[in-house]
């Protein structure tokens, strides 16, 4: 058996939830079916709009433009452990340390020059 789609599992979430709120609102029962039917109420709503998010999410992912020929496809980024060095070096850290504590200084601002 396949899974539903997203719309699908939406729709019936939604007819479910309106129906157990029109119950609801007809009984007017104030006990633990009450309290047990409204929780049940808000569980088919909460899953009606996590699968209206599903729905639009998978729709932008498709509505994507074909990739051009000669370009790299989308993935993962590549970094190679030289540049996760540079990127942990306490040199690099305490460089940029330096330049946050030196930026406030009154005699640094306006010089677009040296930057």
């Amino acid at each position: 058996m396949t899974r539903p789609d997203a719309r699908t599992v939406a729709a019936v979430a939604a007819g479910a939830a309106l129906a157990l709120l029109v119950t609801l609102v007809v009984w007017r029962r104030h006990d633990f079916l009450g309290v047990l039917l409204s929780l049940l109420c808000v569980l088919l709503a909460t899953i009606a709009g996590v699968s209206v998010a599903a729905a639009r999410q998978k729709d932008e992912s498709t509505a994507d433009a074909p990739p051009v020929p000669g370009q790299p496809t989308a993935g993962p980024l590549a970094v190679d452990a030289d540049t996760l060095d540079a990127l942990d070096s306490r040199d690099a850290l305490r460089a940029v340390r330096d330049r946050r504590h030196t930026a406030g200084r009154f005699e640094d601002r306006g010089r677009l020059s040296d930057r």
